[in-house]
Parts: structure tokens; C-alpha cells; sequence
């Protein structure tokens, strides 16, 4: 009998573009779940999450630093770039997890931290060994000036000069950061080539994409310039607390230097090696932040996207913001791609930082969540927000961030946006640790933990859950045009438009009725499945208090 011939069938089409318009879910490891008892979360806690994310509707998980670190700044100082702190687990716990969220169909993406390194990574105990060995330049070092000061005036965003004395060297070295944290010369190609190496690595390990930390600080400039001074009514502090005076300088020399350009192609050639790997920028800068992203994904030869603190810093979205931003990054990066994002794991929670005071806060909550999902761009969104948690007031023997604990109580640190997720209001730790959580879960917290809004239809959670849903059946959403509409007010209005399909999206941030007339367009077909209660007559879109709008052109 003849053998069967096997029929060959085409593997499925990889989406490359997968991350145009991609929801991705940002997870801070130490505080999702922890598995085995020791009051920290870890990557097999992750793993009994992953259901929860995946019912949530997102496209993809961050999962911030697992590196083996000594911790002084929570994982964002790495010792090892190609191994997994026991604090978190192992490399086998790694690959289940890259296994579990991929048949959830989740893709996966970690922090590459490559701006900086831990000072006990061996590259840097090498480096610091001598001036005349193999690693003597791999990272940023120079002479003290005659009478013994710094190299220059920069600073150090954590406070203080950002240059350390070493007695070993008998020079400075420099660290944007933690003095712990040292920072990598990029104007080295063996330091290019080592950090490209560690991630190939994990590219090799099945990951789709990385978030880059402090894309923007990879290089200085190497005539170490001082920064000069800047106006005090130019000062901003959505990267620093105002308390800081890193604010006080325009940062020209200690980063986003135009050198970064040609390392992101190779970054971007390196990615492009594999079916659809992808990556989002952190750009830190608050004088040229915009200009900054726009550059960075300018093309389709450097990273995919970025993000830039235009809405994580403490100043209030309103809608004029959102317009200006928008319409900013669309002139400067028309075919570039942002990624917003409202909180994370470094600012206040914009549950506090915006909600409080709102007559309903979850209302508001809501349409926020709205608006950011129907923005042109990629989203991230942080563990608990989708609860609704804000940000945990903490006694000062609480904390555990060293940025805080320096300015307090001027500021009070990271650790309040940092605190255990709440799975079960009535659990021990609400669910999150049977021994003592390494930060304390927040009585406010519990009442809203996932098993008490699961399944009730008012609760922010299935809000989350049913306009991301709401989301995914409309590519324009996701991944169209955008044009704004002419609105007053608090209300924010614009189209977004993919092939055929054009979609009105209406939003009123106020706690007052309002009305967005759009001037005789007639027509327009209300959609459903978003969970809002506007209406629209005769070309006149009419929105409650914290109230939305959704239609298609006829």
C-alpha cells in the first residue's frame, strides 16, 4: 500500500505589525503574585496570573526587571544580564511562563536595562579594576578637575552630582541614576556589541519585544559640556519631583544625544532577525520628549514605538492636553508610533494624581480608560489600574525606594504605585502572599480587589474588560488615523478611520453634562458594546457627567 502522502501545510502569517495599536499590560514582578511564601512576587506567581490578563483582553505583557541584581533599585540594577534572580525563580520558570502566555495568546516583552548596569556586574568590577584593562572605557569615566571636583555639573536624577569618586581608579565615573548604577559607554562598539549579545539571548528564549529603560540615556556627550541652566519658568517636573534640581538644568550633554540614532538601527536590524519582534522606548526628557519620540521611530529602521511622560507627569489631563499632544506628535512623527500610558510602576497613580476630587471617581475612571484606548498609538496599562487602585499613603519605616526615601516627605518616593495586586478582598494580603508582603497592602485596596468586580457589570474591571473587547472588534481603533473634531470644554472629540471604516469617538472629561456639535454631519450610526450612554441627534452628540460617544459614518 502506498504511504499517505503528508500534505504540507503554510505555517500560520506572522503578524509583524502586531504591535501597531497592541494593548500591553505592564506587570512590576515583585508585586503581581507570589508563589512560594516569602512576601515577594515572582515569575511562577506571574504564570498563575496570566488568566486574568488574558480575560482582560490584552495583547501583550511588560514585565519589568527579573535580572539577578543586588536590588538596590529594585531589579533596574542588573548584575547579570542573561540569568533570573532566585528572588524571582529561574530560567525554566522563565520558559513557562514565555510557553503559558503564548497559549493564552499573549505575547511577551521584558525591560532591557542597557543604560546602566548594577556596579557589581563583573563588566564594572573589571572596568574598575584599572585604567589599562579590557574593560577600562566600557563605561563612563574621567579625571577629576584640579581642585578635585566633578568633571562637570551634571546631575544625578536620584540627587546629588551624577558623577561617584572611585579610589580604585582615582577617577569619576557616571551614573544618571543610583551611584550603584554606573552607566555603560556607548561610544564603545564592544559595549554596543555585549548589551545587542544579552539581547539576542532572550530573543533566543521565544520573547516578542522589549520595553528599552531610559532609551534616551544610552549616550553623553563626549566632550563632557556642562549643562547650562534653565529658566525657572521652563522647569518641569514630569521627570523629577519639583524638590529636585535636576530640573533646574536643560539636560543638552548627559543624554538624547543624536550618536543614539545609528545603535537603535542596529537595535532595530538585530529585532528584525527574528518573526516579529518589537520594542517601546522609555524617553525621559521634559524639554523635547515629543521630538524625541518622533525621532526614535521615525522610519521603519529604528524601535517601533516609544513613550514620553506627556501624560505621567502630575499636571491634570484635560482636553486641550490631549489635542495638543496628539496633534504635536502627528506633526512632528507622522509615521512614527507613540505608546501612552496614564500610570506606571514610576509615577502616582493617576487614580490619585487625577481622580481625586472627581464627583465619581470610578465614572471618571472610566472614560479615561476609554479615551486612552481609543487614542492613535499603542497602550500600556499598569497592574491595578484596571481595579481602579490609587496611590498607598506609606509610613516612612514603610518604604523601601531609596528615591524616596532621600526627598521625603517633600516626595515620597515610587513605593506607593508599587504596592501588592488585590486578588481576594478577604484573604490574607487580599490574596497576593501568605507571609508578610515586602510592601503593605493597603486596607483601601482590599475593597477593591478582582473578586469583588469580577462579574459585576458596574465594576471598573468589566469596564476594562468590555471596551477592550468593544476595541478589538474595530481595527480603527486600533490602528487608524486620527483627526480632531472641533469640541469646547471638557469634551474631547475625534475620528479614527482604517480602510472603510470611520469611527466618531466623543468624550467628556467633566462632571457636568456637555455637548459636542459637529455641524450639521448627520448620519451617524451609534455602536454598541462600550458600556456608554450618549446619544447623538441631528449632528449633536449629548454626554452625561464622565460620558462617552461611539459611532460609525453612514
Amino acid at each position: 500500500m502506498q504511504a499517505a502522502r503528508k500534505i504540507e501545510r503554510p505555517e500560520p502569517a506572522v503578524d509583524r505589525d502586531w504591535w501597531r495599536g497592541a494593548v500591553i499590560y505592564q506587570i512590576y514582578p515583585r508585586s503581581y503574585q507570589d508563589s512560594n511564601g516569602d512576601g515577594i512576587g515572582d515569575l511562577r506567581g506571574i504564570i498563575r496570573r496570566l488568566p486574568h490578563i488574558a480575560s482582560l483582553g490584552a495583547d501583550a505583557i511588560w514585565i519589568s526587571p527579573f535580572f539577578k541584581s543586588p536590588m538596590k533599585d529594585f531589579g533596574y540594577d542588573v548584575s547579570d544580564y542573561c540569568d533570573v534572580d532566585p528572588m524571582f525563580g529561574t530560567l525554566a520558570d522563565f520558559d513557562a511562563l514565555v510557553a503559558e502566555a503564548h497559549r493564552l495568546g499573549l505575547k511577551v516583552m521584558i525591560d532591557q536595562v542597557i543604560s546602566h548596569t548594577s556596579d557589581e556586574h563583573p563588566w564594572f568590577k573589571e572596568s574598575r579594576a584599572s585604567r589599562n584593562n579590557p574593560k577600562a572605557d566600557w563605561f563612563v569615566w574621567a579625571d577629576a578637575k584640579p581642585d578635585g571636583t566633578p568633571p562637570n555639573n551634571w546631575l544625578s536624577i536620584f540627587g546629588g552630582s551624577a558623577w561617584q569618586w572611585d579610589t580604585r581608579r582615582q577617577q569619576y565615573y557616571l551614573h544618571n541614576f543610583l551611584a550603584e548604577q554606573p552607566d555603560l559607554n556607548f561610544h564603545n562598539p564592544a559595549v554596543q556589541n555585549a548589551v545587542l549579545d544579552a539581547t539576542r539571548f532572550w530573543l533566543e528564549r521565544g520573547v516578542d519585544g522589549f520595553r528599552l529603560d531610559t532609551i534616551n540615556f544610552y549616550f553623553h556627550s563626549a566632550g563632557l559640556e556642562d549643562n547650562p541652566a534653565l529658566p525657572k519658568e521652563q522647569r518641569n517636573d514630569s521627570i523629577a519631583p519639583s524638590v529636585n534640581p535636576y530640573n533646574y538644568q536643560d539636560h543638552l550633554y548627559d543624554k538624547s544625544q543624536p550618536d543614539n540614532l545609528g545603535f537603535l538601527e542596529r537595535f532595530r536590524a538585530l529585532l528584525d532577525e527574528y518573526p516579529a519582534a518589537a520594542a517601546v522606548g522609555e524617553v525621559g526628557d521634559a524639554q523635547r520628549g515629543l521630538d524625541i519620540v518622533a525621532a526614535y521611530t521615525a522610519g521603519d529602521h529604528r524601535v517601533q514605538m516609544c513613550y514620553a511622560f506627556d501624560f505621567l507627569g502630575p499636571e491634570k489631563i484635560s482636553a486641550p492636553k490631549v489635542r495638543n499632544v496628539l496633534e504635536t506628535f502627528g506633526r512632528e512623527a507622522s509615521d512614527g508610533w507613540s505608546c501612552w500610558a496614564f500610570s506606571n510602576h514610576d509615577v502616582v497613580r493617576h487614580a490619585s494624581r487625577w481622580g481625586e476630587g472627581e464627583a465619581d471617581r470610578t465614572a471618571y475612571l472610566k472614560v479615561l480608560s476609554a479615551l486612552l484606548m481609543s487614542l492613535r498609538g499603542s497602550v500600556c496599562i499598569y497592574q491595578g489600574e484596571e481595579l481602579g487602585l490609587g496611590e498607598a499613603e506609606l509610613a516612612f519605616e514603610d518604604l523601601q525606594d531609596p528615591y524616596g526615601i532621600r526627598f521625603w516627605p517633600e516626595f515620597k518616593g515610587r513605593d506607593g504605585c508599587r504596592t501588592p495586586m488585590v486578588w481576594e478582598s478577604k484573604a490574607q494580603n487580599a490574596g497576593f502572599s501568605t507571609a508578610k508582603p515586602w510592601l503593605p497592602v493597603p486596607a483601601e485596596h482590599k475593597v477593591l480587589a478582582a473578586d469583588r468586580q469580577a462579574g459585576d457589570q458596574n465594576s471598573l474591571l468589566e469596564h476594562y474588560r468590555r471596551f477592550l473587547a468593544f476595541r478589538r472588534g474595530h481595527p480603527a481603533l486600533a490602528k487608524g488615523d486620527i483627526v480632531f473634531l472641533p469640541s469646547e470644554g471638557d469634551t474631547v472629540a475625534f475620528t479614527r478611520r482604517e480602510g472603510n471604516e470611520e469611527i466618531v469617538c466623543a468624550f467628556n472629561l467633566g462632571s457636568q453634562p456637555a455637548v459636542v456639535e459637529l455641524g450639521g454631519s448627520a448620519g451617524l450610526q451609534p455602536l454598541s458594546g462600550h458600556g456608554f450612554s450618549g446619544k447623538a441627534e441631528a449632528g449633536t452628540i449629548r454626554l452625561g457627567a464622565y460620558g462617552a460617544w461611539f459611532g460609525r459614518r453612514a
